[in-house]
């Protein structure tokens, strides 16, 4: 995008090329909305999110879902294909990412029809007869089963009568902590089990207090909140247990292959 001519005091404009140097202002994430994050975390080589390898098909197969913080909707669409959800909603506070998640929906349905046409077309001019097992993808209608909603999960205060078989929050809490202290943190825990029906699972990749160390600077109100935290991550799991009540918990895997190092987070699943 193009720039205003530069003024003749040359002073710096954040986000604007400055004339004595060739860069732009780093681009501040409050809330942990990074434009490029599974590139952050994914290794290169690795063919999906290493995350789906350690979830279980009975927690989404058929089930209603909840992406909470879902970024540009990699994960939320994964599952989707993956795991044949009923339906999955990915909610996330940036719309900007909320735009690329539509995007990706697209562009991942046009991927599949496109695929489908031309299993059709040599299933078409094949000899023998088609076989009767139906094609993974032809049991998934993305557009119709994943949606994207921009939403601020913690003030969002609307009573909903939506409700959920599987919520996932995957590498979210740290940013809902750091904005919102542990009022935030909490609000989140007592919102996702009302929203989860009997039964459902609850899927948590809390980030570590060592990251929320590193990022405690990003704004005024992450350093203000920092210094306030009460109920470290390491707590998260006694809170989910006895004060919120969730039935049972269960560490689902506590290192990641696959994963960039700093994000081979422990996933619990929590039960209702």
């Amino acid at each position: 995008m193009a720039t205003e001519p530069m003024k003749q005091e040359n002073k710096p404009s954040k986000g604007k090329w400055t004339k004595n140097k060739k860069r732009k202002a780093k681009e501040v994430f409050i809330y942990g909305n990074y434009k490029h994050y599974y590139g952050y975390r994914i290794d290169r080589n690795a063919n999906e999110d290493p995350r789906l390898a350690v979830f279980t098909k009975e927690w989404f197969e058929g089930k209603d879902c909840l992406d909470i913080g879902c970024n540009q909707g990699n994960v939320t669409i994964a599952i989707a294909k993956k795991f044949k959800c009923r339906s999955i909603v990915g909610i996330d506070i940036d719309k900007g990412l909320i735009d690329n998640a539509h995007w990706n929906l697209r562009k991942v349905s046009m991927q599949v029809n496109s695929s489908k046409s031309g299993t059709k077309g040599s299933t078409d001019n094949a000899e023998n007869p088609p076989n009767d097992e139906p094609n993974a993808d032809e049991e998934i209608d993305l557009p119709h089963v994943v949606s994207f909603r921009q939403e601020n999960f913690v003030e969002h205060l609307q009573v909903s009568s939506e409700k959920y078989d599987a919520i996932v929050c995957l590498s979210v809490s740290k940013w809902i902590h750091l904005n919102w202290g542990d009022e935030g943190i909490i609000t989140l825990f007592v919102k996702i089990w009302r929203l989860l029906r009997p039964g459902g699972v609850f899927l948590l990749e809390p980030q570590p207090w060592s990251s929320y160390k590193r990022n405690r600077l990003v704004s005024e109100t992450t350093k203000s909140q920092f210094g306030r935290i009460f109920l470290h991550p390491g707590k998260f799991r006694e809170i989910l247990l006895d004060k919120i009540g969730f039935r049972s918990a269960e560490v689902i895997t506590d290192k990641l292959t696959g994963t960039v190092a700093g994000f081979d987070r422990p996933i619990t699943a929590y039960y209702k």
